[in-house]
């Protein structure tokens, strides 16, 4: 059975799983599904349309379900849903999604979200990221699994950040963070690939070797952006983590965000 502290409210279609444990003064109002032994802290707010895993921490006056930050939109149908094995601590902010877009906001499985981080409206958290204290992500923004987030970063709206990347503390992400690279700067620029992370994910000396030929080749090829894709696919298409940092690339172009580069080796065209 759960176990709701006697000052805690608990209002509307609340569905809660075996083991599940809300603090004191904490508010559950609409619909709202915990799966088992998820603990909610004290002062924590979940409203309308959330959906949270299993064996969760929700700790002291996180605000979960509330409506989009959006002059023209309410949020009234928007989601959330949070997977299992997810930390959210203290005062973290995440927001339903809207009638503009999917109307989910969703952060996945195995997830760190550090104090004070805001998921705005519409915005997609992978697996295993980790967000350091006060990082925050605008609205419609991606992060992919197994990125990390420096204290303090903003994500700006529609951006995405590529697994396995990481993003420096204080940095300002405006245009798209390829997969398996370094990000810092008050606008981001490339420092290289996450070289420390591939090897903690058990990344192999051959991956490894044809990603770090891949990057050094896009940043310094004399030749349109587009060309050098198309010749990195062909010479490294075959390993499946070089075609998607590629695709990644590609499809920022496309977007029209862009994608952040590496000026220490070369400007591109």
């Amino acid at each position: 059975m759960a176990k709701i502290h006697p000052t805690a409210i608990v209002e509307g279609n609340v569905q809660l799983g075996e083991g599940v444990e809300i603090g004191p003064y904490s508010i559950l109002k609409g619909d709202i599904k915990i799966g088992d032994n998820t603990k909610i802290g004290a002062r924590v707010s979940i409203y309308h349309n959330v959906e949270i895993g299993r064996n969760c921490k929700i700790h002291d006056g996180a605000v979960i379900g509330n409506v989009p930050q959006h002059l023209r939109d309410e949020g009234t149908n928007g989601k959330v849903i949070i997977g299992d094995n997810t930390i959210l601590r203290e005062f973290v902010t995440v927001n339903r999604g809207t009638n503009f877009d999917k109307g989910i906001t969703k952060i996945g499985n195995n997830c760190f979200l550090m104090a004070y981080c805001h998921v705005a409206h519409d915005c997609e958290v992978g697996d295993h990221v980790i967000m350091a204290n006060a990082a925050t992500m605008g609205g419609h923004s991606v992060i992919e699994h197994h990125a990390f987030i420096g204290g303090l970063a903003a994500i700006q709206q529609w951006c995405r950040v590529g697994a396995y990347a990481m993003v420096g503390g204080l940095s300002g992400v405006n245009k798209d963070v390829p997969p398996y690279t370094r990000a810092a700067g008050h606008h981001v620029e490339l420092k290289g690939l996450n070289i420390v992370a591939l090897k903690r994910n058990n990344f192999s000396p051959e991956d490894i070797s044809l990603l770090k030929k891949a990057y050094r080749r896009l940043f310094t090829s004399k030749k349109p952006v587009r060309q050098t894709l198309e010749e990195i696919k062909q010479e490294l298409g075959n390993n499946p983590h070089v075609l998607y940092f590629v695709n990644f690339i590609e499809e920022a172009i496309k977007s029209g965000r862009g994608f952040a580069v590496d000026k220490s080796l070369r400007k591109l065209k």
